[in-house]
């Protein structure tokens, strides 16, 4: 079989797999243009100093399950995040290891912790929110690296040239289900090490009633 022909049977295949999904979208949605939601709770990434002060000198980040885009793992290690109204325990740290510690939270969650930070995409971190973590061995306080985390879809560079889309647009994307939504400003994240997926916070997924592996469709850019 040629690579064309390996090409378009696993299209059929995966084709195949979506529309038995998408059984809650509507009728009139375009399967060529599904992309699976991935809801993202809060989380953080650590850079390596923070990971031995929080869990002791020497520590390594223990993988606990893959996520959706390649290399990226969740962890088995928790904090606690601090602020001056309160605290949210149980919060996951995702591998691998970063240059600068980075949080991603909702607005909830930015509520309950008395704190306010700006909307940015991963890694854009200067002039963000401080806050306070507490590992199991030690304490740590950033003075920025709090965000909430943009809205964003991932996808490889093949299927944003067939979408018509490049890294840097901003493309609409519309769920299905009980509490249908558009979702405007999405920020498109290409290239080849990405796999399909927009990525909501709980906020976002909660007003629109959807959950980690529902699909949506890329409406425009």
């Amino acid at each position: 079989m040629d690579d064309l022909a390996v090409q378009e049977a696993v299209e059929k295949v995966v084709r195949r797999v979506l529309t038995h999904r998408a059984g809650a979208m509507s009728p009139s949605v375009d399967l060529k243009r599904t992309v699976p939601i991935g809801v993202s709770s809060r989380h953080l990434h650590l850079q390596p100093d923070h990971v031995e002060a929080l869990f002791g000198r020497g520590h390594r980040l223990t993988k606990m399950k893959d996520l959706m885009q390649p290399d990226q793992f969740a962890c088995k290690e928790t904090v606690t995040l601090i602020g001056p109204k309160g605290k949210i325990g149980g919060v996951r740290v995702l591998g691998p290891e970063r240059k600068q510690t980075q949080i991603e939270a909702s607005v909830t969650d930015l509520i309950a912790l008395g704190v306010m930070a700006p909307l940015r995409l991963s890694g854009d971190l200067a002039g963000s929110a401080s806050v306070k973590i507490r590992g199991p061995r030690g304490f740590v306080e950033i003075k920025e690296g709090l965000i909430i985390a943009h809205r964003h879809l991932h996808i490889s560079t093949d299927e944003a040239a067939r979408y018509g889309i490049k890294t840097g647009d901003h493309a609409r994307i519309r769920t299905s289900g009980t509490r249908p939504a558009v979702f405007e400003d999405v920020i498109v994240r290409a290239g080849n090490d990405h796999r399909m997926e927009f990525h909501l916070d709980t906020d976002e997924a909660n007003a629109a009633g959807v959950k980690n592996g529902d699909l949506a469709e890329i409406i425009g850019g």
